[in-house]
């Protein structure tokens, strides 16, 4: 059993939906859903000329291999609508590994620890929310420490469910 940290973003359609049946499914074909963080509104990164985000991490104990809990978080995007058109671009969900305990992997199709978490303050902030003192496996430092670090000006204001 592995602890994994997943990060949901979405900024079309109806977010808080699209979060709760994320959730479920990941519950269903991921593992169990032990923690999340609260929700996030998230000014967009990368491409800036789109609607906000909203953001939540899932801390996920998991039996499934890394390659697949990432063809399920695919698959249940696809599920719920995502369209692959650009990067960093508008989305109806995206779940991003965060990462897969202790694990540093690099394949073609995957990075974990997820590559940028340590330059975003929408993936630190919620990280830190539920896993403030767990230690990213290459920079050594907790998230909590990230976060500190972090030079993300981009505002992350935490909203209640339904706003």
């Amino acid at each position: 059993m592995e602890r994994t940290y997943l990060l949901l973003g979405a900024n079309l359609g109806d977010r808080v939906s699209s979060f709760r049946r994320a959730t479920d499914l990941i519950s269903e074909r991921v593992g169990l859903v032990v923690q999340q963080s609260g929700w996030y509104e998230t000014a967009p990164w990368g491409v800036t000329d789109q609607p906000a985000f909203l953001n939540q991490v899932l801390a996920v104990e998991t039996t499934l291999e890394p390659e697949e809990v990432l063809n399920q978080t695919q698959a249940i995007e696809q599920e719920l609508g995502r369209v692959r058109m650009e990067k960093w671009g508008a989305r109806l969900i995206d779940i991003d590994i965060v990462y897969y305990g202790q694990l540093v992997l690099q394949t073609d199709r995957l990075i974990i620890p997820h590559p940028y978490l340590h330059q975003r303050r929408f993936t630190l902030v919620p990280l830190a929310e539920i896993a403030p003192d767990f230690v990213h496996p290459v920079l050594q430092k907790t998230n909590a420490e990230l976060l500190e670090a972090c030079d993300d000006a981009n505002e992350v204001t935490s909203v209640l469910p339904g706003e």
